[in-house]
């Protein structure tokens, strides 16, 4: 089935939701240029992509939007984990590597949350390093950009305690 996309306008520049019937494939950052997917657009892309401009207007906190699932088992693993970190929260790699069982495992948790296909969706912006703001695909100011809509201060606010909640 073909693929079609929805232009979401945000203050750090257009993000564009991908997807079909199935789910939601992908989600391009401002920085990443998406091919073109001419078509009607469907109506799994629409609701994705207007939970998505409700989101950079601060009326949505979490996202029920239906993703066609990619990556191998440990990313899947790593991404459950992820989008399970509440609005307005953080976590570092090694609380996201305790989470899944493997608490050597923090540099692999972030490769994993770089290959997120679905950023904001799947909030890898809410993981950040032991000591720092750590890094992020489409940049450290988008990333900065939405821990701020969120209220989050990844510096005093933590959240971890054996599990994510």
């Amino acid at each position: 089935m073909a693929l079609t996309q929805v232009a979401v306008p945000s203050p750090v520049g257009p993000w564009i939701v991908e997807g079909n019937s199935d789910g939601i494939s992908r989600v391009y950052m401002p920085h990443e240029d998406a091919p073109s997917s001419p078509g009607v657009v469907d109506e799994v892309v629409l609701d994705a992509a207007t939970q998505l401009e409700e989101y950079f207007a601060g009326r949505r906190t979490n996202f029920s939007v239906r993703l066609h699932a990619t990556g191998t088992s440990f990313h899947n693993e790593v991404w459950n984990a992820v989008r399970s970190i509440p609005y307005g929260a953080v976590a570092s790699y090694g609380d996201i590597a305790l989470t899944i069982g493997r608490p050597h495992a923090y540099r692999a948790v972030g490769n994993a949350n770089n290959k997120n296909p679905w950023p904001v969706l799947i909030p890898c912006h809410r993981v950040v390093a032991a000591h720092s703001i750590g890094g992020y695909g489409g940049g450290l100011s988008v990333k900065e950009f939405l821990l701020e809509l969120e209220g989050a201060n990844w510096l005093e606010r933590r959240v971890f305690s054996g599990e994510i909640s």
